[in-house]
């Protein structure tokens, strides 16, 4: 399953943090922007639990997120994510997977991975702007599964038909929530149009 978020501001953003001209610092500001919007969307059905709070008035039944949450961003360009999410859930915890693209293959190699116990029946969510090919996010999930995470959704920014396809073959229970569906990769297994290299354009390297 896939939702691609159409909500006016996210495609304003999305049209900004396209632009080559946006340079690293409002590309940065704008993947967070991005990135509240996009889990606020993916939350949307965590659990809740019943709470009393007193207020200045009186006692108020409330609700609070009664689920627990576990965040992993692809290294490095996931990073670039991390605050958006974290402004949502500051309690979640957070896990890394650093995986790059062999050029040569263009198959991941896994170089390094940090990730917290999994709790049965907790939330695993995997960030990176880019969902290209769909290799890397593949690796991720069969990593954490492979340390016990059940339920898990992918957010990214980007992402174009051959990454989903590939994404629901190999995990078909893994819900994908992004900004846009864009056309197609092209011989460089870049995304067309996409917005460029969002590691370069994060952290202002080439």
């Amino acid at each position: 399953m896939h939702e691609e978020v159409k909500h006016p501001c996210v495609q304003h953003k999305l049209a900004l943090i396209r632009d080559k001209d946006t340079g690293h610092k409002k590309f940065r500001e704008l993947a967070t922007e991005i990135t509240m919007f996009l889990c606020y969307e993916a939350l949307k059905n965590v659990s809740l639990k019943k709470v009393k709070v007193q207020t200045p008035i009186a006692t108020a039944q409330c609700h609070m997120i009664d689920e627990d949450i576990v965040v992993v961003p692809v290294l490095r360009a996931g990073v670039g994510m991390l605050d958006g999410i974290l402004g949502l859930v500051p309690t979640a915890r957070v896990g890394f997977v650093g995986i790059y693209r062999d050029e040569k293959t263009k198959l991941p190699v896994t170089y390094y991975h940090r990730l917290p116990p999994q709790t049965e029946g907790g939330l695993c969510i995997v960030i990176d702007p880019m969902l290209a090919t769909g290799g890397s996010t593949v690796a991720t999930l069969d990593l954490l599964k492979a340390n016990g995470a059940t339920t898990i959704i992918v957010v990214c920014i980007v992402t174009c038909p051959e990454g989903l396809k590939k994404v629901r073959e190999a995990h078909p229970d893994v819900a994908v929530y992004t900004a846009a569906i864009d056309d197609r990769l092209n011989e460089r297994k870049y995304i067309v149009p996409g917005l460029g290299d969002a590691g370069d354009r994060l952290f202002g390297t080439s």
